[in-house]
């Protein structure tokens, strides 16, 4: 059964990796995908733009509609929930994928890149579930998926680069307060993190790190599939490892998901 048949979701930074995965993965259910994301012309280091993304989501089954945004920009955002409408008629997934990083110490983060991962992952969360939620809450079986991790306050986690640390936490807190706050209208509101690396192609340009290590972004996109299908009201608040929600659904074996089946899997950030 195609669940998301007819379902307009909309997915910030999906002209890639994780984002570009969950909505091919939406697609080939002839979901509607809303490719929210800046890159709509070929970036000079990262593969992909919203157009190419829309072509293949087209190619398996799917609609798209590409949107070039800025996730900091709140009018931007609004003109895209607009033409959302206009063109699909209703909203019913928001995922909330577009994300910076800096893996970097405190002294060694420029204030520039600070804002623009406070920017892009607490503000364009924040802002584009606040533009989003009056037409979500409108719907059947509503969902925020955040692309976020578990909240772990254990000081490894924040000693060498607290500045990314308390930005990709900002989306986790987004899931904890929006999942309290929505919880009586029906709307779910949950976070999905990665239990090993993932390779994506912005992972390959951040130093020291072998995406070989990891695992393919299809991994996320099945697991986000599986909690998307979910009934909203029951199923929210919860900070989800794509890993055990796939062992939920009966999957068992995950070697299918491997960059590289001769290298031992690297356990991702914030998992202790």
């Amino acid at each position: 059964m195609k669940q998301l048949k007819g379902k307009t979701i909309f997915i910030t930074g999906a002209s890639r990796g994780i984002g570009k995965a969950i909505g091919l993965r939406a697609a080939q259910d002839g979901a509607n995908i809303v490719v929210a994301a800046k890159t709509g012309e070929p970036h000079p280091r990262l593969p992909g733009t919203i157009y190419d993304a829309a072509k293949e989501f087209e190619s398996v089954g799917g609609h798209a509609l590409p949107i070039q945004m800025d996730v900091r920009d709140e009018q931007q955002i609004a003109a895209a929930v607009d033409k959302t409408i206009n063109a699909f008629g209703s909203l019913d997934v928001l995922v909330n994928n577009a994300s910076a990083i800096s893996l970097t110490g405190t002294l060694q983060t420029p204030m520039k890149r600070f804002d623009l991962m406070f920017g892009v992952n607490v503000r364009g969360t924040f802002a584009t579930s606040q533009t989003c939620i009056p037409q979500l809450l409108k719907g059947n079986n509503p969902h925020i998926l955040n692309i976020a991790s578990p909240l772990n306050l254990n000081p490894r986690w924040f000693a060498g680069h607290t500045a990314y640390t308390m930005a990709k936490y900002g989306m986790s807190m987004c899931v904890l307060g929006m999942a309290a706050e929505f919880q009586g209208q029906g709307l779910a509101v949950n976070a999905l993190w990665p239990k090993t690396l993932i390779n994506t192609a912005a992972l390959n340009l951040i130093p020291g790190i072998d995406p070989e290590t990891g695992r393919t972004p299809e991994i996320m996109a099945d697991a986000a599939y599986a909690i998307l299908i979910r009934d909203s009201k029951t199923c929210t608040g919860n900070f989800f490892i794509d890993e055990e929600v796939l062992a939920t659904e009966g999957v068992n074996d995950f070697e299918k998901y491997r960059v590289n089946p001769d290298k031992t899997l690297t356990t991702d950030l914030y998992l202790d």
